[in-house]
C-alpha cells in the first residue's frame, strides 16, 4: 500500500497535536494560576497555556516535518523542549481518506501547518470537514457575529449598516468560524485591523472545505505564504453561504478606512 500523501499526514499529525494542546490547556486552567503576563501591553495577554501549547505544537510538528513552515503567535525562548510537550502520534482515521488530487504532489517545504485547540474539527478543501454537524443559519435571518472584546465606532458602524435581525458577540476567530458552520450566525463581520493569520488561518481551512467564503472587507482573499504580512488590517468578513450580499452591503466609509 503506498504511503499516504504529505499533506495527510501533516493534518493526522495535527491532529493529535490539537488533542495535546488542549490537555495542555485544561491542565493549566485546573492549577488555577495562569502565568499572565503582557506581551506589548494591557490588552495584550499571554498565559502559561499560549507559551506550552505552542512549544507543543511548534515542536511536535517540526520534529516530524522539519521543512514545514510554521508560524505562531508567541515570542518563545528557543530552549529545547521537555519531551513531555512533545506529541508524535497520528490519527490513523485522516490517513485512511483519499488526499484530494489537487494537494498529493504537495513537497513539504511547500506546506504550512496551524492547529485548533479545544473540540479538534479539521478540513481539507475537496475532501469535506469533519468533528461538527454542518448546519445553516436559519433562513431569512441576517444574525452577524463579530468581536467581543474590540469593538469600536466602525465595527458597529458595520454591523449597524447590515440591518442584522441580531448580533452575537463572541471570542476567537476560530469560535466565529464555529458558529457559521453550526448555523447559529449567517456572517463573520469584524471591521477593524487586530486579526492575525494565524487566528484565521486553521478556521479558513475548515469554513472553505464545507464551501464558505472568508475575505477582507474589500473582498480580497487572505493569503498564508511564508513571507505575509500576518495582520489582516482590512479587517474579516465570512459566511457559509450568501457572501455577495453582505459583501455588497458594506459602507464604503468603512473600505476606505481599513487599508488592505
Amino acid at each position: 500500500m503506498a504511503s499516504p500523501a504529505l499533506l495527510m499526514r501533516v493534518v493526522a499529525s495535527a491532529y493529535s497535536v490539537a488533542e495535546k494542546a488542549a490537555t495542555i490547556v485544561r491542565n493549566v486552567m485546573a492549577t488555577g494560576d495562569l502565568g499572565i503576563v503582557e506581551k506589548t501591553g494591557a490588552n495584550d495577554l499571554q498565559t502559561k497555556a499560549d507559551r506550552l501549547v505552542q512549544m507543543s505544537i511548534c515542536a511536535s510538528l517540526a520534529r516530524k516535518f522539519p521543512k514545514v513552515t510554521i508560524i505562531g503567535e508567541e515570542e518563545l525562548p528557543s530552549d529545547e523542549v521537555s519531551e513531555e510537550l512533545i506529541e508524535d502520534g497520528h490519527c490513523e482515521e485522516i490517513l485512511k481518506k483519499a488526499c484530494p488530487a489537487q494537494y498529493s504532489g504537495i513537497k513539504e517545504e511547500e506546506a504550512g501547518a496551524n492547529a485548533v485547540l479545544g473540540r479538534t474539527i479539521w478540513g481539507v478543501l475537496g475532501l469535506g470537514a469533519f468533528g461538527f454537524q454542518l448546519t445553516e443559519a436559519p433562513a431569512g435571518k441576517h444574525i452577524i457575529v463579530t468581536t467581543r472584546s474590540h469593538s469600536s465606532t466602525l465595527v458597529n458602524d458595520c454591523i449597524s449598516a447590515l440591518n442584522p435581525d441580531s448580533v452575537i458577540r463572541v471570542g476567537g476567530a476560530g469560535n466565529k468560524i464555529i458558529q457559521l458552520i453550526e448555523g447559529k450566525a449567517s456572517a463573520y463581520v469584524f471591521a477593524s485591523p487586530g486579526c492575525k493569520k494565524w487566528d484565521t488561518c486553521a478556521p479558513e481551512a475548515i469554513l472553505h472545505a464545507v464551501g464558505g467564503k472568508i475575505t477582507d472587507m474589500h473582498g480580497n482573499a487572505f493569503h498564508y505564504n511564508k513571507e505575509v504580512k500576518h495582520m489582516n488590517s482590512a479587517g474579516v468578513l465570512a459566511t457559509l453561504r450568501n457572501y455577495d450580499y453582505y459583501a455588497s452591503r458594506i459602507p464604503n466609509t468603512v473600505k476606505q478606512s481599513l487599508v488592505p
